[in-house]
């Protein structure tokens, strides 16, 4: 029987081979040589593939063998160091949980080009190598933190016991000597002077601290324990701030700051709030923010988003991210923060821009309405959150002293006023109530007692109030918050109204029976001096007519009240004049300066500013304010010569005959002074006509 064998490494000479290829032709035997080529990096590796047979002739074995001539290429200079330097860099980037710059394959690749070539067993002793220092140094990093800690534990018990031992020299010697620090204070000077302050100490200290922190981030079990007596130990050392913490607040920043930007790209807030709060809220999740809440200084915390689901009053969002942090401890301490921090910076920017003064006060309470819907829904109606908020409030609507008290008081004018068609008895106590609750947070209380009798003075004396019963409820509402004192003159002023109705009705009987020439009307409001606003008396040249109307008025009255003094007070006077326009009839409801000057055209058809101020004895500022109200206004009764919009010296006045207007009634504003409150100025007894 013939034996048949092979081998890879034997040779054949020329001639065998060429024998054994002659014997293969002839049996139409195709033998292929695969010879398969790697490229990696520049380089080449040859596998040779052998076939061996037996050929049929009796007794005979013969052995071919085939393999590649082509010899193996040389390694280019400085690849096996360039090669290993990746391999190091990549390692040790796992180690270091960082990126790696290389592509995986490409450093498969390279490890098996390196071992093709003989390297194998000094890359794995270089491996080796690498892998045992970092495992070492964990291992040291641990063992040192310990070995500082029980240091630390050891010095504090010991200065304990020899601080009891010399307590009364401490108590004594040293408390005399402010120079010197007590017996505790020396053992911590001294342990930090000669221990921690070491740079090298300090620097292993430091890093062994934020690996922990680093490996707790990442899932690891750590000796908390020990983790809190260090960070314990640099506090009490007072080198926690400057050499701990800005390095710790470093690293986190830079931790959070790129897990951040990588949830920003991948889903918005309210998805992440969501995932955290039904799926990723592990144990060890809470455990890490419980941590770093406790443990460290919150102000590193910024929670990323939160304006904007207050800005946008995500309701939903809002109440996932108080439940997470309610959950977690210390967690709703930096939400309030947050909270305070944002109430104030929205609200001042309501208060302070002078742009939106207009509109200040309706936007204070929608914003009110805001947080009031959010603490009620989203913070469960958490008390610490309605006095934060209360607080924020006060704080921001006080920055700008006055204004905000202003125009609270005008805002409830405009509500108040005759004419105010927006809202139903009912809805107009409910913005009563809202407005009160603005009303208890500002400091100038004073302030808004000032604009508001002047603006409910004017809307009791011209009949412009909208309800006397919402007058009324407003009053009890300021007496309810602010006591009687507050509110005693205001009251005061309703009961003038009332018994100057009473006054009249007695009034009108006594004129029946007195033969007054004229057809003009006379009604008289009684003022108390202490209840009303400071109004500067002005004498004027009144029509005979009015003045004898007044006289007989003064006798009335003075009749039933002896001992009283009148003041009449002509800025507070208005009238009806009946007027007569190429177009038709019209009344106008003018005031009493704005009568004088009109009345003066059914003596002559053209005036000069000097010769009106003559007639009419009305004070210069007042006079070109009057003037301009009828000259220059949308209901322009008068024309001026020469056109334009001030009243100037040599200006010329003539009654507008072609004046035009669609309603038969027209009331003519006074142009006003701006409005200034003058506090504490003796107010005085008046009577408006």
């Amino acid at each position: 029987m013939a034996e048949e064998s092979s081998s890879s490494s034997s040779s054949s000479s020329p001639t065998a081979a060429t024998s054994q290829q002659q014997q293969l032709k002839n049996k139409s035997i195709l033998i292929s040589s695969v010879a398969s080529v790697h490229h990696a990096n520049g380089l080449a590796k040859s596998s040779t593939t052998t076939s061996s047979f037996a050929n049929s002739k009796p007794g005979s074995a013969k052995k071919l063998v085939i393999k590649n001539f082509k010899d193996k290429p040389k390694l280019p200079e400085n690849y096996t160091d360039e090669t290993w330097q990746k391999l190091k860099e990549a390692v040790e980037a796992i180690q270091n949980s960082t990126s790696i710059k290389y592509n995986l394959e490409e450093l498969y690749q390279a490890v098996e080009n390196l071992c093709s070539y003989k390297i194998s067993a000094n890359l794995y002793k270089q491996l080796r190598q690498i892998c045992e220092d970092h495992i070492k140094a964990q291992i040291h990093h641990v063992l040192f933190l310990k070995k500082i800690d029980r240091c630390w534990q050891n010095h504090c018990r010991q200065m304990i016991m020899i601080r009891s031992i010399f307590l009364f020299l401490d108590r004594t010697y040293v408390l005399q000597n402010s120079m010197l620090p007590s017996i505790w204070d020396m053992g911590l000077e001294l342990f930090r002077a000669h221990i921690i302050s070491d740079q090298k100490v300090q620097n292993k200290t430091i890093d062994g601290i934020l690996l922990l922190i680093e490996r707790e981030r990442n899932g690891e079990a750590i000796d908390r324990s020990l983790l809190r007596s260090l960070l314990s130990m640099l506090s009490d050392l007072q080198i926690y701030q400057d050499s701990f913490e800005q390095r710790f607040l470093e690293e986190t920043n830079r931790l959070y700051a790129a897990e951040g930007q990588k949830l920003m790209q991948e889903r918005e807030i309210s998805n992440s709030l969501d995932q955290y709060h039904n799926n990723n809220l592990t144990e060890f999740s809470l455990k890490c923010l419980a941590f770093l809440f406790t443990v460290f200084n919150a102000k590193m915390f910024e929670i990323s988003g939160l304006n904007s689901l207050l800005d946008e009053n995500r309701i939903q969002d809002l109440s996932l991210l108080y439940q997470l942090f309610s959950r977690v401890r210390g967690g709703v301490q930096v939400l309030l923060q947050q909270w305070i921090e944002y109430i104030k910076a929205f609200g001042s920017t309501i208060v302070i821009k002078s742009e939106k003064d207009k509109t200040m006060v309706q936007e204070l309470l929608d914003f009110k309405d805001k947080v009031d819907h959010i603490i009620d829904i989203c913070f469960l109606k958490n008390e610490k959150f309605i006095n934060a908020m209360k607080k924020a409030f006060e704080t921001f609507i006080n920055k700008r002293p006055n204004k905000p008290a202003e125009l609270i008081a005008k805002y409830v004018d405009s509500k108040l006023r005759a004419g105010n068609k927006e809202a139903t008895d009912e809805e107009l106590e409910k913005m009563l109530d809202k407005i009160m609750i603005i009303f208890r947070f500002i400091y100038g209380k004073d302030v808004f007692e000032a604009f508001y009798k002047k603006d409910l003075a004017k809307r009791l004396l011209v009949g412009k109030s909208a309800s006397v019963d919402a007058e009324k409820s407003m009053l009890s509402k300021l007496k309810h918050e602010c006591g009687a004192a507050f509110t005693s003159k205001l009251e005061g002023m309703f009961k003038d109204m009332e018994l100057s109705k009473d006054i009249m009705i007695q009034f009108k009987q006594y004129m029946q029976n007195q033969n007054v020439p004229g057809n003009i009307e006379l009604t008289v409001n009684i003022l108390t001096m202490g209840y009303w606003p400071t109004y500067v008396p002005m004498e004027v040249h009144l029509p005979p007519e009015m003045v004898k109307l007044q006289e007989i008025f003064k006798t009335f009255y003075l009749g039933k009240h002896s001992g009283r003094k009148l003041q009449w007070q002509s800025t507070l006077g208005h009238c009806v004049l009946k007027a007569e326009f190429k177009e038709g009839k019209k009344e106008l409801q003018v005031s009493l300066f704005q009568t004088l000057v009109l009345l003066m055209f059914n003596e002559g058809e053209e005036f000069s500013l000097e010769e009106i101020k003559q007639a009419t004895g009305i004070e210069d500022g007042e006079l070109r304010r009057t003037l301009q109200s009828l000259a220059c206004g949308k209901a322009r009764v008068l024309a001026k010569n020469p056109k334009g919009k001030d009243i100037e010296d040599g200006d010329k006045f003539i009654c507008n005959d072609d004046f035009k207007h669609k309603l038969f009634r027209i009331k003519i504003n006074q142009i006003q002074m701006k409005e200034t409150v003058c506090l504490f100025l003796k107010t005085f007894f008046l009577v408006s006509n």
